[in-house]
């Protein structure tokens, strides 16, 4: 079975500025609960081709995992997948503007577990998307307060 989980959060701040953060890798660990570190493995800022080494922790487990830039169209959409790690999964960010001052910010991770986390993927699903929530509530807290 499947992941596919979408989130989507409005954050008072123009597209800009919110693609301008969430598009920096760095800044992960800042607004994403489960993030511990991030470290580049080719040369900033980011670009197709762009590979990070991410270190998580998620339901109760340590997860390390390189993403890879696959897609980027500064200031709409930003698609990350694994090129390593315990499950394939793709990260997307998409950006649209609400207003003049406004952003609205969709997160989907979606990926194909197998062996037991396929078995538990609609656990996994609803932890998931709990977990997006509370990071997208913390990153509208982070830039709204700028």
């Amino acid at each position: 079975m499947a992941v596919d989980v979408v989130t989507e959060v409005v954050i008072e701040r123009p597209v800009f500025e919110v693609a301008a953060y969430v598009g920096d890798p760095a800044n992960a660990p800042e607004w994403y609960a489960n993030i511990e570190s991030v470290q580049w493995r080719t040369e900033p800022p980011i670009a197709v081709g762009s590979r990070m080494d991410f270190v998580a922790h998620f339901l109760g487990r340590r997860l390390a995992y390189t993403y890879e830039v696959v897609e980027l169209a500064p200031l709409e959409r930003l698609v990350m997948r694994t090129a390593q790690g315990p499950f394939p999964m793709e990260t997307s960010y998409e950006w649209s503007s609400v207003g003049e001052k406004a952003t609205r910010m969709t997160l989907r991770n979606r990926g194909e577990p197998s062996g037991f986390a396929g078995v538990a993927a609609p656990l996994m699903s609803a932890a998931m998307r709990r977990a997006n929530q509370k990071d997208l509530a913390r990153l509208k807290t982070v830039l709204e307060s700028r």
